[in-house]
C-alpha cells in the first residue's frame, strides 16, 4: 500500500505498479514511479473544468473521464463526472483548505450516504489541520518528507470521492491490473519542485459498500468507519507508507490512532483493525465475481426497472420450494424500485399459493390480485391494478378429442381453467400438481361435456413418466394438435397443450404496451422451453444452468442453478 501518482500522464500511458501487499479486505492503495505524471480525479477536476451550482451541491462534469472507467489507459471515454460535489472553505493566517466532497454517479441519493457526505465537509478540513500540525511538531523516521512546509501555500487542496464497490473495483482492475475492491485509494496530486502557490494534495477515494461491511464487522457506524479510511488515505497523501517497512506500519499506525484519538472520532486506525482481523482468523478474502453481497443494492442504481420471473425451476429449486436466499434478494429488489413480476405457467392462485409461505404476497410482496402478472404461460395476463386485460381459451372442439386420447389411454390429464383446475379422473400424478406444486386441487368432473360447460378451459397438461411423455405422448400431440394448439414442456414429467402461438414472451410484450414499459427497462430469468421467448425479448435474458440447452442457446448468460439460489445470484450480479 503506498501513496500514487503525480498528475497528468496521457491517457495511452499506463503507470506500472508494485505489487502491494495485503494486510487485509481493506488498505490498498497503488504505487507509481514518483516522476511520472498521472491521471486523476483532481487532476482533471481542478484542470478549469466546469462547477455549476444546483441546488447547493456542485455538479462536475469532466470532459473525457468516464465514470465507468471503462475507457484505455486510466479515466478514458465519454462525457461523465460526478454528481453533487461540495467545497470547503476555511482560512488561517491566508492558509485557505478547498475540500471538495463528491459522490460518484453511481450511487443512489442514499439519505445516510447524502448526511454523511455533509458531515464529511466539517470532518475533512479537521483532520487536515491536525495532520499538518503533526507534522511540524513531530519527527518521523520513515515518512516520505515532500511535503513538509505547508505553511508556504496559500491554499491546499483535497478531493475524497465516495463510491460504490463496482466503481473502485474499477479503479484497482485499470490503475494496479487487481481485479476486485478495495476500501480506500489515495492518489498524490503534489509535484516535487514546483512552485505553486497551492499545494493539489490529491484525491482520496472511498467504497461506501465496503466500509458499511467492515463498520458492522468492526461494530460501529458507517461513518465511523469512512472517518477511518479518511485518515488512513490523508496519511499516505502526507508521505507514510506502512508496506515499506515493519517500522514504518508502527508509525503510520500510531500517527492513525494520535489522529483518531485527538479528533475524538471512534474506531481504531485501519492498520490496527487489519493486524486484529489477522491474528484472530477473520481475515477478508477476496471475491473476485462481480456478484453484489446481500444486503448491499442500496449502494447501486438499478439496471431495470422490472425483472420478469419464472417460478418452477427458476424461482423455486427442485423440492418446488423458495429458498431464502431467493426471498431475500426478491425483497430487496423491490425495496430499491425494481419491480418484479411473475412469469409462469401456473395459475395465478397457485403461484400466491407457494409465495404466501414465504410472505411474497400482498400489497408488499411481489404478487397479489391487484399486482400484474403473466399466468398459464401467458393465456392470462393482470395488468395495472390486477385487472385482466388479456385471456385466450382453447377451442371446446379440440379439448374434447384430448379428453378422449385421455380416457383412451388412461393419461392423467388437468385443464387449467382460470384459477381452477378440472380433471375427468383420479390419479396419484394430479393430485401431485396440488400437493408438490401448489396447483389448485383438481376438481373431477363426470364428463367432457360438463366439464366444458363449467369453465373455459386455457391450457391442458398431461401428466406421465419421463419416457412415455418423451417417447409417446409428445410425438402424437406434437402432429396431432395441427393449427389447433401447440405443446411446450417445462417440466419433463409434463406436457402442456396450449392454443397456437402461444408463449410466455408474447404475454410479457402485451402487459409491457399495458404498462407503458420498454423491452429495454427489463431482465428476464427462467428455465424451460416455455421461457424463450421472454428471454429473446428482454434486455437481458438470463437462463438458469439447469435449464433446456434450447432456452440456454438463446440466453444472453446462464446463472447459477435453481438448486444454487439462481435468481438471487442474477439479481446480485446483473440487475444494479
Amino acid at each position: 500500500m503506498a501513496r500514487a501518482m503525480a498528475r497528468a500522464i496521457p491517457f495511452s500511458m499506463k503507470p506500472t505498479f508494485s505489487k502491494p501487499r495485503f494486510l487485509s479486505f481493506s488498505q490498498t492503495h497503488f504505487r507509481a514511479n514518483p516522476y511520472l505524471k498521472s491521471s486523476s480525479i483532481s487532476g482533471l477536476l481542478w484542470a478549469g473544468n466546469d462547477l455549476s451550482n444546483a441546488g447547493g451541491w456542485r455538479v462536475f462534469r469532466a470532459p473525457g473521464m468516464s465514470v465507468s472507467c471503462d475507457g484505455g489507459g486510466g479515466f478514458g471515454g465519454g462525457e461523465r463526472g460526478y454528481k453533487r460535489t461540495r467545497r470547503f472553505e476555511t482560512s488561517k493566517k491566508n492558509l485557505k483548505l478547498d475540500v471538495k466532497i463528491l459522490i460518484e454517479e453511481g450511487l443512489p441519493n442514499d439519505p445516510e450516504v447524502l448526511s454523511i457526505a455533509e458531515m464529511l465537509r466539517l470532518n475533512a478540513p479537521m483532520a487536515m489541520k491536525l495532520a499538518f500540525d503533526g507534522l511540524k511538531t513531530s519527527d518521523y523516521k520513515t515518512r516520505d518528507t515532500t511535503i513538509h512546509d505547508v505553511a508556504k501555500f496559500k491554499t491546499i487542496e483535497l478531493s475524497l470521492l465516495l463510491c460504490n464497490d463496482e466503481f473502485i473495483r474499477k479503479l484497482n482492475k485499470d490503475w494496479r491490473d487487481e481485479d476486485h475492491a478495495t476500501d480506500v485509494l489515495s492518489m498524490s496530486q503534489h509535484i516535487p519542485g514546483l512552485k505553486l502557490p497551492i499545494l493539489m494534495l490529491g484525491d482520496i477515494v472511498i467504497s461506501v459498500e465496503t466500509a458499511a461491511r467492515q463498520a458492522e464487522e468492526r461494530g460501529h457506524i458507517l461513518l465511523d468507519e469512512i472517518r477511518i479510511l479518511l485518515v488512513h488515505g490523508l496519511l499516505h497523501l502526507l508521505g507514510f507508507d506502512h508496506e515499506l517497512s515493519e517500522e514504518a506500519e508502527a508509525e503510520m499506525e500510531l500517527e492513525e490512532e494520535l489522529l483518531l484519538k485527538n479528533l475524538g472520532w471512534e474506531g481504531k486506525g485501519l492498520i490496527k483493525s487489519a493486524c486484529d482481523a489477522a491474528n484472530d482468523g477473520s481475515l477478508h478474502v477476496h471475491d473476485t465475481d462481480d456478484r453484489k453481497k446481500e444486503g448491499s443494492l442500496r449502494f447501486y442504481r438499478p439496471k431495470f426497472k422490472y425483472i420478469f420471473c419464472d417460478m418452477d425451476g427458476t424461482l423455486l429449486n427442485s423440492k418446488s420450494q423458495i429458498s431464502s436466499a431467493n426471498v431475500n434478494a426478491l425483497r430487496e429488489a423491490s425495496s430499491r424500485g425494481v419491480q418484479v413480476v411473475i412469469a409462469t405457467g401456473k395459475a395465478r392462485s397457485g403461484a400466491m399459493d407457494i409465495l404466501k409461505t414465504v410472505d411474497l404476497v400482498g400489497r408488499y410482496g411481489i404478487v397479489s390480485e391487484s399486482s400484474p402478472g403473466v399466468f398459464l404461460q401467458g393465456l392470462l395476463v393482470y395488468g395495472i391494478q390486477g385487472r385482466e386485460i388479456f385471456r385466450r381459451n382453447l377451442d371446446p372442439n379440440f379439448c374434447r378429442e384430448v379428453f378422449s386420447y385421455s380416457l383412451e389411454h388412461q393419461i392423467a390429464l388437468v385443464a387449467f381453467c382460470g384459477d381452477r383446475c378440472l380433471t375427468l379422473f383420479d390419479h396419484p400424478l394430479v393430485d401431485s400438481l396440488h400437493s408438490v406444486y401448489h396447483e389448485p386441487k383438481a376438481e373431477v368432473m363426470p364428463s367432457a361435456d360438463q366439464l366444458l360447460a363449467a369453465a373455459e378451459v386455457q391450457k391442458l397438461v398431461f401428466l406421465d413418466t419421463t419416457e412415455r411423455v418423451e417417447t409417446t405422448i409428445r410425438p402424437y400431440w406434437s402432429e396431432a394438435a395441427g393449427n389447433h394448439a401447440s405443446v411446450v414442456q417445462a417440466i419433463p414429467y409434463m406436457l402442456e397443450i396450449v392454443p397456437h402461438g402461444t408463449s410466455k414472451g408474447n404475454g410479457v410484450e402485451l402487459l409491457l404496451g399495458h404498462l407503458g414499459v420498454s423491452a429495454d427497462e427489463i431482465m428476464a430469468i427462467g428455465d424451460g422451453e416455455n421461457d424463450i421467448e421472454m428471454l429473446k425479448l428482454a434486455n437481458l435474458g438470463v437462463a438458469l444452468s439447469n435449464g433446456s440447452e434450447k432456452t440456454k442457446a438463446v440466453a444472453d448468460v446462464i446463472g447459477l442453478s435453481n438448486d444454487e439460489h439462481g435468481v438471487a445470484d442474477a439479481i446480485y450480479r446483473y440487475a444494479f
